[in-house]
């Protein structure tokens, strides 16, 4: 089967590795730009010790997914910086809310006192849930913010909720399905009528849990996964920044005749019953099947001229616009040491959050932060396209406030990432089903991967495109 994918970020880069792996076959990976690991970039400063992220920095050792990843991280023989249970960059998360910043609980004991910025022990959220009856109606979906004011309070959607949302997609949690990342919870409520109840009900009833992970590994488990359970990783970097895996990707693929074509748009797909035409600035190419991991709005006009309406499903996935600003400043300037803060939206400050990136990762004598900006709040607060300048000293003045530094960064870096998360709003496993269907219902030799579609993270999309290649036909 002579396969194609389309782009060359994390998805489409696994969707070649795992094509690769069952088939065994060559293939082509098209990307539009003139390099590969999509919105994953690091700008690696050796000579002064320190590291820019401005996109994603640590990836997360959790269950199915985070095995996944592992299995590749240790395939490509990549070295891995583990940051432990133990480590203050796990330990500390904070928010900067009610004109302070605050210490989220990271304790069993920290649901019993009062910290800012709530105003009751959290035990008492737990004990709403407890006492609150499911009255609606039975719903599909609902929004992660009324999820999580309806079980446990306004303050915890304000507080918990909705900065968490702001971390993870830069969304709106009034907006945000609750099943993008409560899935399990949500399921759990509407069946038993509460989301404690719900797990402890589940745990006697539903002993066939991990069923789904006979079959994904030749082995048990893979060794590196092993190794973070039982070192209690929780997340991790790799050495000289994630940029290496994409990178260490390409060079595996290349060195096994995958043909990474780097500057290669994708203009145009007509499907017949014989496979599909990909038209490209030089030529077109037949190919039999083709998997994209682009974003849904760069696939949509891809589509449009033959099916029109699977195009309009793709462009009602929205994105949001996020600026990222990279800072170093000389010296070990932090006073509260951690991963880094959110700021929650009812605050109405024009930044999402603050990574404390020397926190996370050994950076020598350096103080370094990345601000993101933006998201669902983007025209908000940026709508008049403000300069770098501007955007870097808004960025600067909200960091010397928040965290009381008076010095300006010697080295920074602005960064607009343009339609770059995509938001899973209310309703979105529905329209990624019909999405779905319809590429069924019309026998289109195209498979979907990547963050618009099964999850935003770094896991998530490797996955997909494991699930996505394993789905198809073998001849």
């Amino acid at each position: 089967m002579t396969t194609a994918v389309l782009g060359g970020g994390l998805s489409g880069l696994s969707a070649g590795y795992y094509l690769l792996r069952r088939f065994g076959k060559p293939l082509t990976i098209y990307e539009a730009s003139p390099r590969v690991g999509g919105w994953v970039r690091t700008e690696n400063r050796k000579d002064r010790n320190f590291i820019f992220e401005s996109g994603p920095r640590t990836i997360r050792p959790v269950g199915l997914p985070g095995a996944n990843t592992l299995e590749l991280v240790e395939e490509l023989q990549l070295e891995v910086t583990p940051i432990r249970r133990s480590h203050v960059a796990a330990r500390n998360r904070m928010l900067f809310a009610k004109g302070q910043l605050c210490m989220l609980p990271n304790s069993p004991k920290g649901l019993f006192g009062v910290l800012p910025p709530f105003t009751k022990p959290l035990y008492k959220a737990i004990l709403r849930d407890l006492v609150t009856s499911s009255k609606k109606a039975k719903l599909e979906d609902e929004s992660i913010y009324s999820f999580a004011e309806r079980r446990f309070g306004k303050e915890i959607a304000d507080y918990a909720i909705s900065p968490m949302i702001c971390g993870i997609c830069a969304g709106d949690a009034r907006e945000i399905s609750v099943r993008f990342l409560m899935e399990g919870l949500f399921e759990k409520e509407q069946k038993y009528g509460g989301v404690l109840k719900g797990s402890l009900m589940a745990r006697f009833k539903d002993k066939q849990v991990d069923s789904k992970k006979e079959g994904l590994f030749a082995q048990e488990q893979p060794k590196l996964y092993a190794r973070a359970l039982e070192e209690k990783w929780a997340m991790y970097g790799l050495q000289g920044g994630l940029e290496i895996l994409p990178k260490a990707m390409r060079k595996y693929l290349g060195e096994r005749d995958v043909s990474v074509q780097l500057s290669s748009e994708c203009r145009n797909l007509t499907f017949s019953p014989s496979g599909v035409r990909m038209t490209l600035r030089e030529a077109d190419v037949p190919v039999e099947h083709v998997i994209s991991s682009l974003p849904a709005h760069k696939l949509a006009p891809l589509v449009k001229q033959q099916h029109p309406s699977l195009s309009a499903q793709l462009l009602d996935i929205p994105y949001v616009d996020v600026l990222v600003v990279n800072m170093q400043f000389p010296g070990k300037l932090l006073k509260q040491q951690g991963f880094g803060l959110l700021v929650p939206p009812v605050e109405k400050l024009p930044i999402l959050g603050v990574i404390f990136d020397s926190c996370c990762f050994e950076m020598g004598e350096n103080t370094v932060l990345t601000v993101m900006m933006g998201g669902h709040w983007f025209d908000q607060w940026f709508g008049d396209r403000p300069s770098p300048k501007q955007i870097l000293d808004l960025a600067t003045s909200q960091v010397q406030r928040i965290l009381q530094i008076r010095e300006e960064p010697k080295f920074s870096r602005v960064h607009t990432l343009h339609k770059c998360i995509p938001q899973y709003t209310v309703g979105h496993k529905r329209r990624v089903e019909g999405i779905r269907n319809y590429i069924k219902t019309y026998k289109l030799p195209l498979s979907l991967c990547g963050a618009a579609y099964d999850g935003v993270g770094i896991n998530d999309v490797i996955l997909s495109a494991r699930r996505q290649v394993e789905a198809m036909p073998s001849s």
